[in-house]
């Protein structure tokens, strides 16, 4: 019997052993496996040796967001529940939030914390377990201050340090709902040392929500929908990307988020259009990669839009033969785990 064909989302399936999956952060951010896809070949590496791996002329481009304390825990009733906002409040206090749990919190229910109160108004579109809640919180009360930092669900292990999930160039407000976990392997003195080796850096924001997260519910995967998510490519980000085609380099995506601001902004010659803007790019296997030259991310769950993303960029053989190989020699998968660089097929 023929096996999926890539427009399947059984095609993104594959086993993922528990053990496999990294239940904390590695000590040296840098320290983390790096998996290099080029033509064939698929070597091993650490982050640390990027400066190494890559050549003078490339540009790195990060995604700057920085990662809000999004899970509230509190009691609907008797009953724990949990909230995780997806951005933040507006100014009358009405988020979007994937909540827990959801069969029991309908119109009308209220969920309250150490200081808050949410009201949920009514169901979202996009996913199950989205509202959309009016939160009012006591004098003085920081909701930041009173969350936690939205580790996703596989993840078991409490977190030692709410810094770890955050990227050291992380700027502006604290606005997204996960973090851009490629990021997490840079720290300040690799930085650096990219930068003695004449490879340059320059930084883009997605605000990570529901698209970056969602799994695929269909049986295929042009029947999933995208959610929408808000990005800014500044005019330095622009011109950096517009030097780097002049002097022969290669773009280098830090993460998918980033693979899908500049793609979102792609014009014909390689080079972007400065704005912004919010996108529902859902890159698939047989679209075109305008811009981005490489890709530096981590292993991703089976079934989702993320995988699906790399599977468009590798090609869908190579990005299997990949995973399976990284399983084989023992990478961590998932936002603290190990990570691969891969360069566009073709």
């Amino acid at each position: 019997m023929a096996g999926p064909t890539p427009r399947e989302t059984l095609a993104y399936d594959y086993p993922l052993p528990a053990g496999a999956i990294a239940q904390s952060p590695r000590p040296d951010r840098d320290g983390s496996r790096l998996l290099v896809c080029s033509g064939d070949a698929l070597r091993d590496w650490t982050v640390r040796e990027l400066p190494q791996v890559l050549r003078a002329g490339d540009l790195l481009v990060l995604n700057a967001t920085r990662v809000r304390a999004a899970r509230l825990r509190g009691w609907a009733g008797e009953e724990p529940a949990e909230l995780l906002l997806i951005g933040a409040p507006s100014s009358n206090g009405v988020v979007e939030a994937l909540v827990r749990p959801g069969r029991r919190l309908h119109a009308g229910a209220a969920v309250t914390g150490a200081g808050w109160r949410a009201e949920v108004l009514g169901p979202a579109d996009g996913h199950p377990g989205l509202r959309r809640l009016a939160i009012v919180t006591d004098p003085g009360v920081d909701l930041e201050a009173a969350g936690e930092m939205p580790l996703p669900p596989y993840i078991r292990t409490p977190l030692a340090d709410r810094h770890r999930y955050q990227t050291v160039f992380a700027q502006g407000p604290a606005v997204s709902a996960a973090a851009p976990t490629a990021g997490l392997h840079f720290t300040g003195p690799l930085l650096q040392r990219l930068s003695g080796r004449g490879i340059e850096v320059t930084q883009v924001t997605l605000t990570i929500g529901l698209a970056t997260f969602a799994p695929i519910r269909h049986g295929l995967i042009d029947e999933h929908p995208m959610h929408e998510e808000m990005f800014d490519c500044p005019p330095a980000a622009a011109a950096a990307i517009a030097a780097c085609r002049d002097r022969g380099g290669r773009v280098v995506a830090v993460g998918t988020t980033v693979v899908r601001v500049l793609e979102s902004v792609a014009d014909e010659g390689g080079g972007v259009r400065p704005g912004a803007a919010s996108t529902r790019l859902y890159l698939r296997p047989g679209d075109r990669f305008r811009v981005v030259d490489g890709l530096l991310t981590n292993f991703h769950q089976p079934r989702s839009s993320l995988l699906v993303l790399v599977s468009a960029f590798l090609g869908w053989e190579r990005a299997r033969r990949a995973y399976r190989v990284a399983l084989e020699r023992g990478y961590r998968f998932l936002s603290f785990g190990d990570c691969m660089l891969a360069w566009r097929a073709g």
